[in-house]
């Protein structure tokens, strides 16, 4: 069986996403540049989900429906108890980390789950796949719609959202209305995704370059490093773990208490702890102003690795337990045969 290594996920794209926000902190976007650099990451966030849309087979949205009972505890886990965390340790995190860094948090809380990555873990921890993709599809979709009323929900001080009545529509219009086109044209582009498939990647992780770096840039001259320090910083890669850490055993216990299957409590525990950076950098281009969008998806970035390397460590733990209990198994047989 092939191994996940945990640390297969530190990769060049992790040490690209570094190299951006440095550039971003050493050559900001200023002035006209920082204006063209904003009109190019508008079309890069609609092109991001108009991909997202043409790679996506209507098989994957419809397959598992039935199983309501898993997809409504995995959504649970990832649009209730996600912000719960946030508002419930709200007055130990502002001290801890600042006003900004705790709102990015809460944004983090309510972002959907990510979806390829989710799918692997599942699939190598031997967990119930199809449930998974069309969980995972399902979150991205709902967390277009829910996200943005979260946030305006959850993030009370006005300056901190840019245009809270106009933003669903801004949503609609530069995520949800491509993602549909794309969605629609899925059946029609088989041959183009089949000779031109490996450069969707290519685009998808560009664009979520070319948005780090225009949303660190208006932090950076905002200020951005002169409050995150190394302290706080660290203050903040323990909360996403204690995070990560919590909503992993609890979606677990969950799913064990309400008579899951093994595969399916593994499809939980996965597909419910993730979130997704894919989704969340575009969608706070959209719902933030631009000196608080670095803010806001700083704590998203340090999740998302952390969730790939601990999650591929847990993965690789499941499968070798799957492993050998299928051994034990084909051992009694040949023994009783």
């Amino acid at each position: 069986m092939k191994r996940l290594n945990p640390f297969q996920f530190v990769d060049h794209y992790t040490l690209l996403l570094v190299g951006v926000v440095i550039l971003a902190s050493v050559l900001p976007a200023q002035g006209g540049f920082a204006g063209f650099m904003k009109g190019l990451t508008t079309v890069a966030v609609s092109l991001l989900f108009f991909l997202h849309g043409i790679k996506l087979p209507r098989a994957a949205l419809l397959s598992g429906l039935t199983h309501w009972r898993l997809h409504l505890l995995i959504f649970s886990c990832t649009f209730v108890l996600f912000p719960l965390l946030a508002i419930i340790f709200r007055p130990v995190l502002i001290p801890l980390l600042s006003e900004p860094l705790y709102l990015g948090i809460v944004y983090l809380c309510v972002l959907p789950a990510t979806v390829q990555s989710a799918i692997s873990m599942v699939s190598i921890a031997k967990g119930n796949v199809a449930a998974a993709i069309c969980s995972a599809s399902g979150s991205t979709l709902l967390g277009v719609l829910i996200t943005p009323f979260m946030v305006g929900w959850l993030i009370h001080d006005t300056s901190e959202v840019s245009g809270t009545l106009g933003m669903a529509g801004r949503i609609f219009v530069q995520l949800m209305l491509p993602f549909l086109v794309g969605h629609l044209l899925h059946p029609y582009a088989q041959k183009w995704l089949k000779k031109f498939g490996r450069v969707i990647p290519l685009v998808d992780r560009g664009s979520i370059l070319l948005i780090v770096y225009t949303a660190f840039s208006a932090a950076i001259v905002q200020g951005l490093w002169s409050q995150v320090t190394w302290s706080v910083l660290g203050a903040l890669l323990l909360v996403c773990a204690v995070a990560l850490g919590v909503v992993l055993l609890v979606s677990w216990k969950l799913a064990c208490m309400l008579g899951f299957d093994r595969a399916d409590q593994i499809t939980v525990m996965f597909c419910g702890s993730q979130k997704s950076l894919a989704s969340g950098i575009p969608m706070a281009q959209i719902l933030f102003t631009a000196s608080t969008v670095g803010f806001m998806v700083l704590p998203l970035m340090l999740f998302h690795q952390m969730q790939l390397m601990l999650c591929s460590m847990l993965a690789q733990h499941w499968s070798r337990r799957m492993e050998a209990a299928n051994e034990a198994i084909a051992a009694t047989v040949t023994t009783k045969s």
